[in-house]
């Protein structure tokens, strides 16, 4: 693969941006949807069936948004407790849009079997942007670690802090986008200095697991619901997804403790991080919310059988 010296308009190549930079790129970010009216009237709409739990307050100037969280009304501390994140990349909206999904139709569905605690916007000011970093410029999914370099992470980290060793399965609702190829991978390249090497977006939907915990008949059992939604992404010519050798049908791993990711954050037996690929010609918006659904499901499900 080649690099290419020049990919990106902020920055001078081969050297990590400063603050100035971070301060060109922020103001450069233009708002394109609302918080209030994507996440926040849809949490209150549910308010009947589920506790709402705030958890934090983000404060960007001009905006504050809160943290809400959808924790199971029932809730029993002899149950085990099922996790659902959404939008720690707040541009991948199926992410948001399938956690809210799966709360509005199938949450009373595990009443008495699991508690719920369903997050379904970690990062308020990246969906508002569609944007995958926060306004410092800071990746939330590459930060769920201590100290937090990111707000966002650090309030979900706090969340789960009194729940560490009872969540059974997790599930992180993610997107992998045309525009991580076309926009954030050249400006995580130029943001620390490094070259860009082109590469390719999977046409499908595949999961990454935990290479310390993979769970490959987890996973696969989560594949097999989804691929009755939507199609599965296969491997490149060298066997790989985004540069990650494909260890099972959909499915690569990640150290995701080592890397700070979301996934790694509740010590759950179960884990995994679905990507849909949403600029796919053969899956529709509603396909891809309801893609993260049957994730979801299938997952909990399998947790639930094979506890």
């Amino acid at each position: 693969m080649v690099a290419i010296e020049r990919f990106h308009p902020i920055g001078i190549p081969g050297q990590a941006w400063g603050e100035a930079e971070r301060a060109q790129w922020r103001a450069a970010q233009v708002r394109r949807r609302r918080h209030a009216d994507g996440v926040l009237a849809p949490v209150e709409a549910l308010r009947g069936g589920w506790d709402v739990v705030e958890y934090g307050v983000l404060d960007y100037p001009p905006q504050r948004y809160p943290l809400l969280a959808l924790r199971s009304r029932d809730w029993n501390d002899a149950l085990p407790v099922a996790l659902v994140t959404g939008g720690v990349h707040g541009y991948e909206t199926s992410g948001v849009q399938g956690a809210l999904q799966f709360a509005r139709d199938h949450g009373r569905d595990y009443d008495g079997r699991l508690n719920l605690l369903v997050v379904p916007c970690v990062s308020p000011w990246g969906y508002e942007h569609v944007q995958r970093w926060n306004p410092q410029a800071v990746d939330p999914n590459r930060s769920f670690r201590q100290p937090s370099p990111a707000p966002e992470s650090a309030a979900l980290m706090a969340l789960l802090a009194p729940l560490r060793g009872r969540v059974l399965v997790h599930v992180d609702l993610h997107e992998t986008t045309d525009s991580d190829e076309s926009e954030f991978r050249p400006a995580l390249a130029a943001r620390d200095g490094k070259p860009f090497e082109p590469g390719g977006i999977p046409d499908g939907f595949y999961l990454v697991g935990d290479s310390e915990n993979p769970q490959p008949e987890f996973q696969q059992a989560v594949i097999a619901a989804v691929e009755e939604v939507t199609h599965i992404a296969p491997a490149d010519a060298e066997g790989r997804m985004i540069g990650s050798p494909v260890v099972a049908r959909g499915v690569i791993n990640y150290p995701v403790r080592e890397l700070g990711l979301c996934a790694g954050i509740s010590d759950a037996k179960y884990v995994t991080t679905t990507e849909v690929y949403p600029d796919s010609p053969r899956a529709t918006p509603q396909q891809c919310d309801d893609a993260q659904v049957a994730a979801v499901r299938a997952a909990l499900d399998y947790a639930l059988a094979h506890r």
